[in-house]
């Protein structure tokens, strides 16, 4: 190989292989953005719960997470060596992904492009598809979609569980949430099964099927019933689902976290747990992220609301 075969073969590497984005002292980097206040109390308590959620990871080895509360942060210097941002906040035609006149969409997609992680839970899963759908899909495989998804209360029961590192050491757990189902996502991916499409591999995570009554409705807003939604009655449906992207990044959609003393229950706790650590990089142990969280700790940090 002559010198000058060499040294594009270098080139080469270099815009294939993502770099590799460790601390100073050799720890993944994770990044957890709180939205701004919204909801009743206890409700889209997004701030309390990138607290919680950082303290349970504190322990974590070959970890570092950093959060920001109220929205994108003043000082974008957090992100600097980012190995994950998980975006935990209300979204829709305002979210956050969309907003200073369009100049964040690119500094995501460049983060994305070099291998690094994203994930959105609950409301900031959703996106008006003119605005950043096909971001959605490109970053995690998806996106809720306003009248396309739906967003009823109700109470699934997640009974088994694919082997992923994100499920790693979850049991059986029943809860009630504002669980969002029939996301848009890429043509092919759907919650039956894991698949493959354009080197991206999705995995469905939290699959349950709504009962007919759930279908029926009512949702939270638009009130509904969707008769697309009533016509799929006995599927399944992915409430959270993880992507590995051929960049070398990962990605995952959540679509729980309505309710601030979920995190409470151990299983949903770790199971969102397990998806960060996933997402950074980070080693998942066998039986999963173990934490502890008490009365104190869900009462803690929580917003300034009125009832």
């Amino acid at each position: 190989m002559t010198l000058a075969s060499f040294v594009r073969c270098l080139a080469l590497l270099a815009l294939t292989v993502p770099a590799v984005a460790r601390t100073p002292d050799g720890k993944q980097k994770l990044v957890l953005i709180a939205g701004k206040p919204s909801h009743p109390p206890r409700m889209h308590e997004f701030n309390a719960g990138v607290q919680l959620l950082a303290k349970c990871l504190a322990g974590v080895p070959g970890l570092k997470t950093e959060f920001v509360l109220n929205g994108w942060p003043m000082d974008e210097k957090v992100f600097e060596g980012a190995d994950a941002v998980v975006f935990y906040m209300d979204g829709g035609p305002k979210h956050e992904v969309v907003q200073d006149g369009g100049k964040r969409k690119p500094i995501i997609d460049g983060w994305a492009k070099k291998g690094v992680g994203l994930g959105f839970m609950h409301y900031g899963v959703e996106v008006v598809a003119d605005q950043a759908g096909a971001e959605f899909k490109r970053w995690v495989g998806g996106h809720y979609e306003n009248s396309y998804s739906c967003n009823p209360m109700w109470e699934p029961s997640f009974e088994s569980f694919r082997e992923h590192p994100i499920t790693r050491g979850v049991k059986p757990f029943t809860i009630k949430d504002e669980w969002y189902f029939n996301m848009r996502f890429v043509e092919g991916f759907a919650a039956e099964d894991a698949t493959e499409r354009d080197a991206v591999k999705f995995t469905p995570i939290l699959v349950a099927k709504p009962s007919d009554a759930t279908r029926d409705g009512p949702y939270v807003y638009p009130k509904g019933p969707y008769p697309h939604i009533q016509a799929a009655k006995g599927r399944a449906e992915a409430m959270m689902w993880a992507v590995e992207r051929p960049d070398g990044g990962r990605g995952f959609g959540f679509t729980g976290g309505h309710f601030h003393d979920n995190w409470g229950n151990e299983n949903f706790r770790k199971t969102v747990l397990n998806a960060l650590v996933w997402l950074a990089k980070a080693e998942v142990p066998n039986d999963g992220i173990a934490s502890s969280v008490s009365t104190a700790d869900l009462d803690a940090n929580l917003d300034p609301k009125k009832k």
